[in-house]
């Protein structure tokens, strides 16, 4: 639910050529004048994915190629988190968006953590700083998303449909349960 809102509230930026993880669910959700979307995938066997490659070294991607790059619950599986978002910043177009969310609070994804390992998990300050290094930090804006409620559900194993709205919405900045990141390349 967090991360829908985060990219759901940025559906603006979701235009002309677009990068995704994995498939285009936020794209086809939220996109508006998309002309081209590209899935990238770290590995073979995604019939969706239309690039593959690391996200920490893509030199067969060009430069300034997208428009928008969503890149939500992903960056917790890359060891070199710097180097992928030098890489995201190196991809975008002058005036590109990078959409990213990823995990405070949470438990380890165990299928993702055997194939790539799960490396981080965040707080809105080391987002904004890790995403104030690739892309300046008047190009950064960093929302947080979470209360003890949500956290503790969450951990238990609950879904977001097993909480009422209003405890969802509660904000609680000592318990980020998920990051939105949104990042300018000037």
């Amino acid at each position: 639910m967090y991360v829908e809102r985060f990219v759901g509230s940025h559906a603006a930026d979701i235009r002309g050529r677009v990068l995704e993880i994995a498939a285009p669910d936020y794209t086809n959700a939220f996109g508006g004048g998309v002309e081209q979307v590209d899935i990238l995938m770290a590995t073979e066997g995604n019939p969706q994915a239309t690039i593959v490659g690391d996200l920490t070294d893509a030199p067969h991607i060009p430069d300034d190629s997208f428009d928008c790059a969503i890149v939500t619950q992903t960056l917790q599986f890359v060891y070199d988190v710097r180097s992928a978002l030098s890489t995201l910043h190196r991809l975008l177009t002058p005036g590109g968006v990078l959409l990213a969310t990823v995990p405070g609070l949470t438990k380890i994804s165990r299928l993702e953590d055997e194939q790539f390992g799960e490396w981080w998990h965040y707080t809105g300050r080391s987002v904004r700083r890790l995403a104030d290094e690739a892309f300046g930090a008047a190009n950064v804006e960093v929302t947080t998303y979470g209360n003890v409620l949500a956290a503790s559900g969450f951990l238990y194993g609950l879904a977001a449909s097993d909480l009422e709205s209003e405890e969802l919405d509660a904000h609680d900045p000592l318990y980020e349960v998920v990051i939105g990141l949104r990042a300018v390349k000037r």
